[in-house]
């Protein structure tokens, strides 16, 4: 999958199927903004498949579980404390 690579945002959103250009990702974050009680793999906007693979990269606590868990931060900076 990464072929020695370290994993990116545009590499994540590829194997998500979606847009991977750096103003596809910027909108889809600024669109897809989560409560902060919802978790990442359980956002309504995922299909199943991409719910399978958030859940399974998160697990295993690799390179690519840092790409996922800042996505999901970022997902959720609207609903952080403010200072």
């Amino acid at each position: 999958m990464l072929d020695g690579q370290e994993p990116t945002y545009e590499m994540l959103f590829e194997q998500l199927g979606l847009d991977s250009d750096q103003l596809a990702i910027d909108a889809f974050i600024k669109t897809h903004q989560l409560p902060a009680d919802v978790k990442l793999v359980d956002a309504p906007f995922w299909n199943e498949g991409q719910r399978q693979f958030l859940a399974q990269q998160f697990k295993q606590d690799d390179n690519w579980a840092i790409v996922v868990d800042d996505l999901n931060q970022q997902l959720h900076h609207d609903s952080q404390e403010k200072p």
